[in-house]
Formats: C-alpha cells, structure tokens, sequence
C-alpha cells in the first residue's frame, strides 16, 4: 500500500518541524501496534507497510528535505538530478524505478530502516524475545466495572461475573468497598503474545443507588421521619441502619435539617475505622388528624398565639 497522496507527517502524527528523534519516537510506536504479528486487525498489515514507507522518507534526512520541498512529486524531483543510466537503483527493502516510488516488498525487505541490526533487532527490543526468537510481550491490563448494591458492598463475598466473549471468574469481594475502588485480579487480564504473560484485571467498583441511604465515601446518609411533638419535646428514635436499627436521641427544639451523627454505623473499613450514620431530621406533619390530635393541635395553636402576641407588646 502506497501513502502517495497522502502526507507522510500525518501517517505518523508529527508536526512539520519535528526532530529525527520524535519521528523516530513515533515510528516505533505505531510500528509497534500496527505489527501485524501484534495487531490482528484485517488493515493491520496495509497500516504497517504505509507506516513503513513513511518512515522511509522522513526518517532519512536527504530523502526529507526532498519531500518537504517537492512534496508527493519529491520522487519524480530527485530522479530528474539524479545520473542513474537508466533502469532501477536497487536497494535493501525495496527498489526505486524512473516511473516513481518507493516500494516496498515483503516485510523482510524493510530491514534497512532500523539500522545495522535490521527489523528483527528493532521488534525484539520493542517485544521482548520469546523461545526461539519469536515475539514474546505481555498482555494488555484491562478494567471491568462490577455494579453492587450497597448491603453486598458492606459485608462482601463472593460473586461469580460474565467478562466479553462469555469469559466467567469467580470473585471475592472484600468487605466494606468503597464506590470506585479498583480490585486487581492478577494474571485475568488480556492474553500475552508469543508466550509472554498475561495481563491483569481491574475491577472498578460502582455502588447502585439505595432507596434509603446517600454514600460519601465511607459515610451514610439517611432522612429520620420525626413528629412534631417528638421534635418540640426531644425523644429518642429508631433509625434503620444498612444491617440492622439503632436507637438515636433528638434533642428538644429539633428542626428539619438537624444532623445527627451515629458513630461507626456507615460502611465498614477493613483497614482502618467505619464510617458513620448522619440522620437528618425531617419533622413530618400528620395528614390525618383524630379529633383528640386536632383538639390538641387546635390548643397549642391559641397557645403560641398568645405567646407571639406577648413577645411582640
């Protein structure tokens, strides 16, 4: 495949003013994920020639200045002065012929371009070397997101996932994680090339939302219903946990957006302390008044009437 047509600079996505080594730099990694030993993909191959050939160009500074002057004609220019006598000039990794262009044969013909150690050398330093000089190179870590409720995510435990392609693991989940963190699962990661190891598997922890609590990091948050006898007067109150009820005090004169704290009832840490509970009060007022309720609720109002009225003469 031939990039004539398209900008050797683009091929390899380096500026114009770019140095050797930063062309360099980027030829060897697109050559690297391009390889067609490494990169499955159908194009892989095409993509790598056309890599190949760009680096050709710009990876040789006399052959560089020529296209940057002469452009996708840089050829046909430096044909024209050159004195050949006619027929190609023959070089290691392809040939150039008076009709125009570089072209390169099979992949063993770009030996040239990596120096006195040739392709072989430059993939083995890129890879690794695995037995008998094939390509060895670790595979690639991956990252999965495993979704929990937050009762799952409190006490752990074992789960069994489904992966891409089918692939099932049986996980343990520690106790007490917290939304967002990562467990690595050695070894589970994408498969490595040419006997090399392979990669591992993160999964990324994602805490559904609860009906009942709101999470910041390893604190609760939860909305304590509380009457307005209970609030005026102070009491002590249930209030549901993530496992279980705990027994809370509202002081007297409590409003709604009073907070109270429960301390270690959040979520577990395994390696340091829990988090904690905040309940927030929230007076609710009854919907439905028995006539004893409405008589009362009828008294109390006379009486801070005549309070106000008092507080303001």
């Amino acid at each position: 495949m031939s990039t004539r047509g398209r900008d050797y600079y683009d091929v390899l996505g380096v500026s114009r003013t770019a140095s050797q080594e930063e062309i360099r730099r980027a030829y060897r990694r697109l050559a690297r994920q391009s390889h067609p030993d490494v990169n499955k993909e159908p194009d892989a191959e095409n993509r790598f020639k056309e890599i190949s050939e760009a680096y050709d160009v710009l990876g040789d500074a006399e052959k560089r200045s020529a296209y940057d002057r002469f452009g996708a004609d840089w050829r046909a220019a430096r044909e024209a002065g050159a004195t050949a006598a006619g027929g190609g000039r023959r070089r290691a990794g392809g040939f150039e012929d008076p009709a125009g262009g570089f072209r390169t044969a099979d992949f063993e013909d770009v030996d040239v371009m990596f120096g006195e150690g040739g392709f072989g050398d430059l993939f083995g330093d890129l890879f690794g070397r695995g037995g008998g000089g094939g390509v060895a190179m670790g595979g690639a870590d991956q990252e999965a997101v495993l979704e929990l409720d937050l009762e799952e995510a409190a006490r752990g435990g074992r789960r069994r996932i489904t992966l891409e392609r089918g692939r099932t693991l049986e996980v343990d989940i520690p106790r007490g994680v917290a939304d967002d963190q990562r467990i690595r699962l050695a070894g589970q990661g994408g498969p490595g090339i040419g006997g090399g190891p392979p990669g591992d598997l993160y999964l990324r922890m994602r805490l559904r939302p609860h009906p009942r609590f709101r999470v910041d990091g390893r604190d609760l948050h939860v909305t304590l219903p509380v009457s307005p006898a209970d609030a005026a007067l102070g009491a002590t109150v249930q209030v549901g946990t993530l496992d279980s009820t705990a027994r809370v005090k509202v002081p007297a004169g409590s409003s709604s957006g009073r907070r109270l704290r429960l301390r270690g009832k959040g979520l577990p840490n395994p390696s340091g302390s829990p988090g904690d509970l905040y309940a927030t009060v929230q007076i609710e007022v009854p919907r439905h008044l028995s006539d004893d309720e409405r008589e009362a609720y009828e008294r109390l109002r006379r009486v801070s009437s005549s309070a106000s009225r008092e507080k303001v003469a």
